[in-house]
């Protein structure tokens, strides 16, 4: 029986290859649903000097189907920058839904703030000015908090994606999604270390590895889409 495993990796002519495709992507199918409240917010944070910081569209449109496939009502936000993931998640949740968000930097949240509250969308928020790590051990200490919520959206400090994850698996329910922003690291995740500007090699060093620790969690399933800097997704299985 042939090996399947071993037979060479043909190139494969749909994947993304091109700024040119990527731009037809978003053009003739993310910016024509992107809601009015999500086209202003990006608009707004342009100019800001890390604006590469926020969530891709594409991704974000992604995010979105998943939230309401799951049927989400309750989720955690970890970095929040100037809320592009969050309000489209605040978007996709019912009424009565609840985001904790947090991020150590108020001044970027409140960028996206005024449009936001105009989406009327503030209500479901609660947001949190602190470091992650100790925001979601306080959320730990309330065992009715463990297994509370249907989602989690990661886009923080990539060095800490392990540590959070371990705490995300706890606080999201069996059957609930986490998904993980960045993993690709702009694709260095795949080059020889010597190729990679210096500033990036301890990123890429935490991305193999969170990488390499998703494939063998038992307690999810994951994919790794290569969409905007890469989307890790996991679905808590037990």
């Amino acid at each position: 029986m042939e090996n399947i495993a071993k037979k060479p990796i043909q190139p494969n002519p749909i994947l993304l290859q091109s700024k040119e495709l990527y731009e037809y992507i978003l053009e003739t199918t993310v910016y024509p649903r992107e809601p009015e409240p999500l086209k202003e917010l990006r608009a707004a944070s342009a100019s800001h000097p890390t604006a590469f910081f926020g969530t891709a569209p594409d991704a974000g449109q992604l995010m979105a189907m998943l939230l309401k496939l799951v049927n989400a009502k309750r989720t955690i936000e970890v970095g929040v920058f100037t809320g592009y993931s969050l309000l489209l998640t605040a978007l996709a949740i019912p009424d009565d839904g609840q985001i904790i968000a947090m991020d150590i930097n108020r001044k970027s949240y409140e960028i996206g703030l005024p449009i936001i509250q105009k989406a009327g969308v503030e209500h479901k928020i609660d947001f949190i000015e602190s470091q992650a790590l100790p925001a979601l051990d306080k959320l730990l200490e309330n065992q009715e908090n463990e297994g509370s919520f249907d989602f989690a959206f990661v886009d923080a400090d990539k060095g800490n994606y392990l540590n959070y994850h371990e705490r995300l698996i706890k606080l999201v329910k069996v059957g609930g999604i986490i998904v993980y922003d960045n993993t690709l690291w702009g694709g260095t995740v795949a080059w020889p270390e010597e190729s990679v500007p210096a500033a990036k090699r301890d990123v890429r060093q935490s991305s193999i590895e969170f990488n390499k620790s998703m494939v063998t969690d038992p307690r999810i399933e994951s994919s790794l889409a290569p969409l905007g800097d890469g989307l890790t997704i996991c679905r808590r299985i037990y």
